[in-house]
């Protein structure tokens, strides 16, 4: 067996560790609300705030020992540091991945409390975080977007945003359009009674809601979002020969992920104002939460800007799950918004570089951008393969190279001189 074998085979054997050890923590299903707490709120005709506090979580004990999974992580590192050595690329990778999910640990044994607020913003990022020093907030795009997008969505809506698809006609569609880009798995589509989103993703499968319809626009994104970017990368981390633990990611990783996910979505002409609307809307929430609104203010926000109370309590639940409704945020939603500044602005750095060669790794599996050094390490080191699926319009880098150059130029301009010059066309 050569070195290079051999360490391919060790780290294989503790990327398999990995996803085993991660296996039951499962965030979004340990954080979320049971039925009984929306038949109680609007059985109170949505006037008094849900009851869930502490003792609400005590009662649904997470299914492990969380002491142990902490141990069984820094067992992972512990070994990783003694085969692999301490700063090889694959150890500071694997610590990162150990790092978070000990954090996330952390944070679902604090569910009810302060402390998972605060770990959550630090897993997914706050809404005051800023991109660089004396930037913009993250919140503000809440405020830019909200206007243009409301009075988009009422001037743009069409028979493509009517929801006219059963969840068993959305099955068959999505699941036909999904076998003719995974060429090389089996992927399935299947109905779930109990979720609070429409649709989520999984290791080799997309969920959908068996309560909603879904319109043409929404199947669509459904196949780029959560098809061609989440449900791909996953894909491609299980394919990879030795980083086999980039099949699975952290909780920070889903930054990339959504940031990828959006940008997939906009660059093949997928999004559509009223998609992008809610993504805004729920930065807006989280950081009116963050200033002290409670469930029944959010839940009221919701309702002025248009939607239905079933909807708007669904919007509500996904703000507040693992806090209280008097608590702060859990802010995992905010990774939308901060993927895609974070995504947009790194591969218009790249192409400012000549480098757009990064591109695919940002498909090669579930990773945070610090990672993108270190995975670059491993490809020239033979230790990381090449995504096996990627959206036509990030493969084709010399298209995509255009725009992002064309970005470049354009972000020079001075946008208020621009309303100047143009204002007497559309006066």
């Amino acid at each position: 067996m050569t070195v290079k074998t051999a360490e391919g085979s060790i780290i294989r054997a503790l990327s398999e560790r990995i996803v085993e050890a991660q296996r039951p923590i499962r965030i979004l299903d340990q954080v979320k609300w049971d039925d009984t707490i929306k038949r109680d709120f609007f059985r109170n005709k949505a006037h008094k705030l849900p009851k869930v506090d502490q003792n609400y979580y005590k009662k649904r004990p997470l299914p492990f020992d969380v002491v142990a999974k902490i141990e069984e992580f820094r067992s992972i590192l512990r070994d990783t540091n003694n085969q692999l050595g301490e700063y090889s690329p694959v150890t500071r990778l694997i610590k990162r991945q150990c790092d978070e999910y000990i954090r996330a640990l952390h944070m679902l044994e604090s569910r009810g409390t302060p402390v998972f607020v605060e770990l959550s913003k630090t897993l997914y990022g706050s809404p005051d975080d800023v991109f660089y020093m004396g930037g913009p907030r993250l919140s503000e795009m809440g405020g830019v977007l909200f206007d243009l997008l409301t009075t988009l969505d009422v001037q743009l809506v069409s028979d493509l945003d009517i929801p006219k698809y059963s969840p068993q006609e959305a099955k068959k569609i999505l699941q036909k359009r999904l076998n003719e880009f995974f060429t090389h798995d089996e992927v399935k589509v299947l109905l779930n009674d109990k979720m609070i989103a429409d649709a989520a993703a999984g290791s080799d499968k997309i969920k959908l809601s068996n309560k909603v319809k879904f319109s043409d626009r929404e199947l669509k994104y459904l196949e780029v979002h959560e098809g061609w970017v989440h449900l791909g990368t996953t894909l491609n981390g299980k394919a990879q020969p030795y980083c086999y633990f980039l099949s699975k990611g952290a909780p920070s990783c889903t930054v990339v992920q959504e940031g990828l996910a959006v940008m997939t979505e906009v660059v093949s002409f997928t999004s559509y104002p009223a998609r992008m609307r809610k993504i805004t809307n729920r930065v807006i929430a989280i950081e009116k939460v963050t200033q002290g609104a409670d469930f029944l203010d959010i839940f009221r926000y919701f309702i002025e800007c248009g939607l239905s109370e079933d909807e708007a309590y669904k919007q509500c639940v996904r703000v507040f799950r693992g806090s209280v409704p008097t608590g702060g945020p859990f802010t995992k939603d905010l990774a939308y918004a901060k993927g895609f500044v974070l995504l947009y602005n790194f591969l218009c750095y790249a192409i400012s570089e000549r480098r757009i060669d990064v591109v695919p790794i940002l498909f090669s599996g579930k990773l945070s951008l610090d990672d993108v050094p270190l995975l670059l390490e491993l490809k020239a080191q033979g230790l990381l393969a090449e995504p096996r699926y990627m959206p036509n319009q990030f493969k084709d880098l010399a298209a995509l190279s255009v725009w992002l150059g064309f970005s470049l130029y354009l972000d020079q301009f001075d946008f208020a001189e621009i309303q100047r010059n143009f204002r007497f066309l559309l006066a």
